[in-house]
């Protein structure tokens, strides 16, 4: 354990040696900004008792930025470092069953970020990731299909390819939807204008076949391209009428909730237009969302919980019947464990959580990072 703790100590040291010099300004801005904001800061409806038990799953992490869990209770996590880790019988395994190494790089807001699991996963061993590389000085991610075996997990096949990266806006999120396709969030790579490029991968929800074909049924013709106009996207969950929704990262506050369509314009970085207006809109709040996860059971049944960075706490949106309107949102755990990264609804309707306060923009606690499970209470 000291040994371990002492690595991580090790890796910290290091991130922040490289990064640190481009987030200190990230981290004026934040203090003036939430001093600004103070007297007019966007205010959550209601209130109610948070009736979840918190249970620390693992910890001693560095930046868990993905998680996905097979039929028999094993969790697969990303680290942004680079490491594939499984928990399993409860208990987190000593050794990486994969490490990246170079091309890979993990410069900014890159390195390995989203992870799903196969649907046939018991049988077929295939799991999916997302990170980011260096090809000469250019820096770009891609999406692989894994192949799982104990003692030989390999990097089984690139789906995609160039994907613009950049230190900041690369989205990350993997999830594969009702209807059995993978769908990817990329960020604009801080160029803007490539989000209303359909000829680009950036700034979009990308929509694929398993095997990294372009479905026949996408909105645009020989394009992964299922929605743009899009910033920042690091969360995707569907509810229970196979609705997609997905987090968005505002310019200046004003972050997002939206309901995806295909094909759908999102608007940025226009300033006017034929847009599709977002569910949600935090105001003059900066809630930074990224994981999102409809809880598929327990006290908060069909309820959106949303993962905040600089809000650090996670936000909790009932919704209308249909979907299409917010009744109510309330905060939880704010500050409790700084910045969430992760939001996972797992079948038991408990709710997982990851931490992110090693990822250079954070002020990191007693053995961060964490990954945390919410337990129903009734």
């Amino acid at each position: 354990m000291y040994y371990y703790k002492t690595v991580n100590i090790g890796k910290l040291f290091n991130w922040y040696k490289n990064e640190a010099r481009s987030h200190t300004l990230d981290a004026v801005i934040w203090i003036s900004d939430r001093m600004d904001k103070e007297e007019n800061s966007f205010e959550l409806k209601g209130y109610e008792v948070f009736p979840y038990d918190v249970e620390i799953v693992a910890d001693d992490l560095f930046v868990p930025w993905a998680m996905d869990i097979t039929k028999d209770g094993r969790i697969f996590f990303t680290e942004k470092n680079g490491n594939i880790r499984l928990i399993e019988n409860g208990v987190l395994q000593t050794n990486s069953i994969y490490t990246f190494l170079p091309p890979f790089e993990a410069l900014g807001e890159g390195g390995l970020l989203g992870l799903v699991l196969d649907p046939d996963f018991d049988n077929n061993g295939y799991f999916y990731v997302m990170y980011t590389y260096m090809d000469d000085s250019e820096y770009l991610s891609r999406v692989v299909r894994m192949h799982y075996e104990r003692e030989h997990t390999v990097e089984d096949k690139v789906l995609v390819d160039s994907i613009p990266a950049n230190r900041v806006h690369i989205g990350g999120r993997l999830k594969i939807g009702p209807d059995g396709k993978l769908y990817v969030t990329t960020g604009d790579a801080g160029m803007p204008e490539l989000s209303q490029d359909i000829s680009s991968l950036a700034g979009k929800i990308l929509r694929m076949n398993l095997d990294g074909t372009i479905p026949s049924d996408n909105p645009f013709p020989d394009s992964y391209v299922y929605a743009f106009g899009i910033r920042n996207s690091q969360g995707l969950d569907w509810n229970v009428n196979n609705v997609l929704y997905a987090s968005e990262h505002g310019d200046i506050a004003h972050d997002e909730i939206n309901i995806i369509i295909p094909g759908g314009n999102y608007g940025w970085p226009l300033k006017e237009g034929n847009f599709i207006e977002p569910l949600y809109d935090s105001g003059n709040e900066t809630y930074a969302p990224s994981g999102i996860a409809f809880a598929k059971g327990g006290p908060f049944n069909g309820r959106l919980f949303i993962s905040t960075l600089r809000g650090s706490q996670l936000l909790v949106m009932e919704l209308s019947e249909d979907g299409n309107q917010v009744l109510n949102t309330n905060g939880y755990l704010k500050n409790e464990y700084g910045r969430l990264r992760e939001a996972y609804g797992a079948s038991d309707g408990s709710i997982y959580i990851t931490t992110s306060n090693l990822d250079g923009r954070g002020l990191p606690n007693p053995q961060d990072d964490k990954i945390i499970r919410l337990v129903p209470r009734y």
